[in-house]
């Protein structure tokens, strides 16, 4: 059975004999059709930000990075141009909506 926690047993152990004190890895298995469900979307976003932001680039310092990271979100959430939007950007899609709405 699936819990809320997003674990499940195995079928070959039987819940009623698992033990508190039982520390196979094989008891306890992640239920990764529930897990991908729900998470789905941050996945995708976390891809797009590896493809995107991280492959083949490396930074001296924290500071670096973040002042990277923050332009990048930036660029996600302004800038960039989606097909979802019929080539808009997130910005020119909320305007065009706001234009249409007046």
């Amino acid at each position: 059975t699936v819990g809320r926690t997003g674990w499940s047993a195995c079928p070959r152990s039987d819940p009623k004999l698992f033990r508190a004190h039982s520390r196979k890895p094989t008891a306890l298995k992640p239920a990764i059709r529930r897990l991908s469900n729900t998470n789905g979307a941050t996945e995708q976003v976390f891809g797009h930000l590896k493809d995107e932001f991280f492959r083949g680039r490396d930074w001296d310092t924290f500071e670096s990075f973040k002042a990277d990271l923050e332009a990048y979100i930036r660029h996600w959430n302004n800038t960039r141009r989606q097909v979802r939007l019929k080539g808009l950007t997130p910005v020119e899609f909320r305007e065009q909506a706001l234009r249409e709405a007046a």
